[in-house]
This record gives C-alpha cells, structure tokens and sequence, in this order.
C-alpha cells in the first residue's frame, strides 16, 4: 500500500491550526489568581478616646477583622469582631451613600456572638464591637470613613482591612 505524502505547505498550515486550537484551550483553562490588597492598623486608645480617621477603598467589598489585645478593665475583655463593608463615595446629585456592612459582634457572655449591619453616612454609627464587654466598636466618623472608639475603659489593638 502506497502512502500519499502531504506537501510542505500542507504540514506547516496543518501544525499551525494544532498550535492555535491549543492555544485557544491553554487560555481558557488559565487562572487568574490576584493578591488581596490589605491595610493593618494598631491603636491604643484612653477611655473614651477615638482614633484617627481611616477610608476605606471604595466601590469594592472591604473585609474588617478588628480586635482587642489589652483593655484596661476586667480581664478576659478581650475580643474580635468583622465585618464586610461597602464603602459607595457618592451617587446621582452628589448624594453621599456612606457605609454598608454586615458581620459579628465580638463574643459577650450575656449575648453570645449576633451579628450586625446597617448602611449609615452620618458620624457616630455603631458598626461592630470588637471587645466581650462591648464597648469597644468601630463607628462611622463620617460618610467615607470610620474609628475605632474605646468606651469606659483604655483599649489596644489592630484592624485590618482586606480587598
């Protein structure tokens, strides 16, 4: 039996359409893995002491992990809370649209762990406590910021912000 061999021109048009359909499937079976973004902040608040202001990015969703490391009253007032929040800078007419979140309070033992959520652009909004005694928390500072407020007694420890 007699083979037909094929023509240069042949082999090299049929190699490239081998090259292109596999390069086609290579492209689609990529992943695109991205490193989060992130923002790590330590206080040490007085008693009824706020801190700096702090924006988070905007028009993405910001992970908050917040905790209490030292607290100047009882002990075992430690505590950790989060929340995921949507910082939205503004809207049709200038409206200001503020914070959104959602998350969980820190652990209290008459409450347990509940969580919280609202949407504010006003200062002064509770948005999550961070501590077992519960007065600890992070508020709104205003329509595109927040704090972190230490109630009745001296507190420290970190926030991060994740996106």
């Amino acid at each position: 039996m007699r083979m037909q061999k094929f023509s240069r021109p042949g082999v090299i048009l049929m190699a490239t359409v081998v090259v292109i359909i596999t390069s086609m499937v290579a492209a689609n079976a990529t992943q695109t893995i991205t490193t989060p973004n992130a923002a790590f902040i330590s206080y040490s608040l007085a008693a009824g002491a706020n801190s700096a202001p702090i924006t988070p990015v905007t028009n993405k969703s910001v992970l908050i992990m917040a905790c209490v490391t030292t607290y100047g009253g009882l002990a075992g007032n430690y505590g950790v809370g989060q929340v995921s929040l949507l910082h939205s800078p503004g809207g049709a007419g200038g409206v200001n649209h503020g914070m959104v979140w959602a998350g969980y309070n820190a652990w209290n033992s008459g409450y347990g762990t509940t969580t919280t959520g609202g949407i504010s652009s006003t200062a002064g909004d509770h948005i999550v406590y961070i501590d077992s005694s519960r007065t600890v928390d992070i508020q709104t500072a205003s329509a595109d910021t927040i704090l972190i407020h230490a109630g009745g007694n001296s507190a420290a420890g970190n926030v991060t912000l994740v996106w």
